[in-house]
């Protein structure tokens, strides 16, 4: 087993926070005022921001933004699915 490079853990752990998020977004809509919650899913926000400035920063945006003056930046390989020996 190899170890995971900076980019995999990066995304390992914004994946972890936007599906932590996502996952309270649901329960929100049923529970709309349970104000625990809403503050667990704004900390999430929180870590999860830097991580993704962190990224992009690093390695490129993580998804097509049209404020980007070349429309294409965003596609340049290797895609998450993909292993960096792979490319």
């Amino acid at each position: 087993m190899r170890d995971l490079t900076e980019r995999e853990i990066l995304l390992k752990k914004i994946s972890t926070y936007e599906f932590a998020t996502l996952d309270l977004q649901i329960y929100l809509d049923t529970h709309p005022h349970d104000t625990a919650m809403i503050q667990k899913m704004n900390g999430f926000k929180e870590k999860l921001k830097p991580l993704v400035e962190e990224y992009e920063e690093k390695f490129g945006p993580l998804k097509k933004s049209m404020t980007s003056t070349n429309m294409w930046c965003w596609i340049k390989g290797p895609w998450p699915w993909e292993n960096e020996e792979d490319c």
